[in-house]
């Protein structure tokens, strides 16, 4: 930026090896690596695309959820704000950021240039192969408290990779909760919604049971 070589973060798709070799103290390894490493962004999954745009409201969780559900930025751009807040997991605000942002000239005229540079607009998730009769397939998952042996983001890991889906706020589309130590709100508003709440054994029996592929006890 210092050397009027980059004004936003697409111009660093447009570096060439002469543009890094003419700043200081670079040489020819280090212009290489950059480089390379710039075109091995090209390559990764759409969420982290999504989540590197800056959309207000938009974590990492969120840009994910976006990415499983219109698979595509040109979908996600283009999907209407009833269509995002039907998202299991996303709420108004979130949605309604998120066609703002699309529905702005100057983040269309980013899409296209994403395309144009060869960046990847598709989401690359290997899709469920869970079975149908797993415990976790089709459900939706809020996890709160303090686990014993899981962090959070592995207890979501193995439920994503067994056919669920985690949501981050307790609805009545919830179909479990997983509660650890001092859960707090989201156990209250579960247990008066009547959802099924579950504690970290029962969630392993359950982790189990899918795995071995058989039936819900």
């Amino acid at each position: 930026m210092q050397n009027d070589l980059i004004h936003s973060p697409l111009d660093l798709y447009r570096l060439t090896r002469e543009d890094i070799l003419s700043l200081e103290n670079k040489k020819d390894k280090s212009a290489d690596n950059l480089l390379q490493a710039i075109e091995t962004s090209k390559g990764n999954d759409l969420y982290r695309l999504l989540f590197a745009l800056g959309i207000r409201h938009i974590g990492q969780k969120a840009a994910k959820l976006l990415a499983n559900t219109f698979h595509t930025l040109d979908a996600v751009a283009a999907a209407k704000e009833e269509d995002i807040a039907a998202i299991e997991g996303f709420g108004t605000i979130m949605a309604q950021s998120t066609a703002a942002y699309f529905a702005l000239d100057e983040s269309r005229k980013l899409v296209k240039e994403v395309r144009q540079l060869g960046i990847n607009t598709v989401d690359l998730s290997p899709p469920v192969t869970a079975a149908e009769d797993s415990p976790f397939f089709g459900k939706t998952f809020v996890i709160t408290g303090t686990l014993p042996h899981y962090k959070r983001t592995e207890a979501a890991a193995v439920i994503e990779s067994l056919g669920g889906k985690v949501a981050s706020s307790v609805s009545k589309k919830t179909d479990y909760v997983l509660a650890g130590e001092e859960a707090g709100s989201k156990l209250t508003k579960a247990q008066t919604l009547g959802i099924t709440i579950l504690d970290e054994a029962v969630f392993e029996e359950m982790r189990k049971t899918a795995q071995r592929g058989e039936e819900t006890p």
